[in-house]
């Protein structure tokens, strides 16, 4: 007989500075490796902000703005624990943090990037949008530009960071970097390649959902009013 899906709480947090969820999933994270909490999905956004992973700190150049252009922009800068290079977060961009015990069936990097990728082509499929991977360089792709950005962190086998889908379109800002450190492609949305831009809510479930999936899980949904272990920590520190 097959063992029962693990539990997949989803939280949806709306619109939340880069730092409070950076502290927040550190916490769950914790939280998740002393088996307090099951395995979490954190949906949120971003006021505007640009992020500089491990390898993005060995490449300065691909941050085209100065600190100066960025605070007069309103856009904040930060150094971070992710793998990955530099990338945009901003609001219309729909951004993921899974908070996952990957043991014992699923120690593999690599296959975790690939089922984030997975579940990241299948809810875009439900948008009419045709997506694929690009042999050699991580994420979500539409011929020659990316629509998703992946960059993850792992702490005995506890994953945090994640994903970053751009539902709406944010072309300045994106120009103000060279994003994942990627000189040729260009960087679209699902706004762009649809004429119209679906409801972030209709895209939070879709990709719940495929996440779900992918991982083997079976989704709880969890309202931060809720008595939730994970969402009483979150509260707790704000």
């Amino acid at each position: 007989m097959s063992p029962e899906p693990r539990r997949l709480e989803v939280l949806r947090f709306g619109r939340v500075t880069y730092l409070k969820a950076l502290e927040g999933q550190r916490r769950l994270v914790e939280a998740r490796k002393r088996n307090e909490i099951p395995d979490q999905l954190l949906l949120l956004e971003h006021p505007p902000v640009i992020t500089v992973g491990v390898s993005g700190r060995q490449h300065r150049e691909h941050l085209l703005a100065s600190p100066d252009e960025l605070a007069r922009r309103g856009i904040d800068l930060l150094d971070v624990s992710r793998g990955g290079d530099v990338t945009y977060h901003g609001p219309g961009q729909l951004v993921g943090y899974p908070i996952l015990d990957l043991k014992p069936d699923r120690c593999d990097v690599h296959r975790y990037v690939r089922d984030l990728e997975e579940a990241l082509i299948r809810t875009v499929a439900r948008f009419g949008v045709a997506a694929g991977r690009v042999d050699g360089l991580t994420g979500v792709w539409v011929a020659n530009d990316k629509l998703a950005a992946i960059g993850v962190r792992l702490s005995r086998w506890v994953t945090s960071h994640g994903f970053a889908l751009n539902v709406a379109s944010q072309t300045d800002a994106f120009r103000l970097i060279v994003p994942c450190g990627i000189q040729d492609r260009g960087v679209t949305s699902l706004e762009q390649l649809l004429g119209t831009q679906p409801g972030l809510s209709a895209v939070e479930a879709a990709v719940a959902e495929e996440l779900a999936a992918c991982l083997d899980r079976t989704i709880v949904p969890v309202a931060m009013s809720e008595a939730s272990t994970a969402a009483a920590l979150w509260a707790d520190w704000e």
